[in-house]
């Protein structure tokens, strides 16, 4: 019969992928399938591979915007990232529309947490069984997939709708500094990259301690750890690095030699 004929087919191919043309109702039809398996997955299908991103149309008119995540802060990156991907950085942003760039973040696992985030932050999911309650910490997420700790916060940050899902498969996350978008298939593909603006400090009122002209020659501060902090946040250049022997500052009192 038919199908015995077939089977013969696919165990003489020996795995390869064949394409067969076949007469069915709705005329004639190319059917690709995996010889001897019944399944394949979905990267491997033939329409999946011509595409430069899976599950996105029209990848190849985008802008394709490379970010380093190194040493960057987890929510302020979240939040220039959720604007790119909305479209919120061009002119012709449309709410409505799915218009936004592809982002390749590259470094994900050397982002950073402030406080203690790391140890105390939490992520609570429900298995839907009675007390099916479950969490784990970032610093467990990290250890498993450092990806998924900055993929949650951009989805967090996009508008709960239906494009939502549509914008988060436009970016692309690496823990490493290397990323799959290499080869003959993306020579085309220009990747821009994006720096993030400096920080903007918002203090809410100035010390007077910055006026070093009115200070004497041999002056300390009270608390050393606290003046070098205040000197990075002015961006200014600390005028007593090293302290005076015998002397000892607020933040150096309490601690045993």
């Amino acid at each position: 019969p038919a199908r015995a004929t077939r089977r013969e087919e696919r165990r003489r191919e020996g795995g390869v992928w064949v394409e067969r043309e076949e007469e069915g109702a709705m005329g004639r039809q190319r059917m690709p399938y995996v010889v001897g398996y019944n399944w394949v997955k979905r990267k491997e299908l033939p329409w999946n591979q011509e595409k430069l991103l899976k599950n996105v149309e029209g990848a190849e008119k985008l802008r394709w915007r490379i970010v380093d995540a190194k040493g960057v802060v987890l929510g302020r990156l979240a939040s220039h990232l959720s604007k790119i991907l909305q479209g919120k950085d061009k002119p012709t942003y449309n709410p409505s529309e799915d218009a936004g760039d592809v982002v390749v973040v590259v470094n994900a696992k050397e982002i950073e947490l402030t406080g203690r985030k790391f140890e105390n932050k939490l992520y609570r999911w429900h298995t839907g069984y009675p007390g099916g309650l479950k969490e784990r910490t970032a610093k467990e997420q990290w250890e498993m997939d450092p990806t998924v700790i900055l993929r949650k916060a951009v989805s967090g940050m996009l508008p709960k709708n239906n494009l939502r899902k549509l914008r988060t498969r436009k970016l692309q996350i690496f823990p490493g500094p290397e990323h799959d978008f290499v080869g003959p298939k993306y020579e085309g593909v220009e990747l821009v990259p994006y720096e993030l603006p400096e920080r903007n400090i918002r203090m809410k009122k100035r010390v007077d301690f910055l006026d070093h002209s009115k200070l004497p020659e041999e002056f300390q501060p009270l608390n050393r750890e606290w003046y070098e902090k205040m000197c990075r946040l002015y961006q200014i250049g600390n005028p007593y690095p090293k302290p005076v022997e015998g002397f000892k500052s607020k933040g150096e009192v309490g601690k045993k030699e």
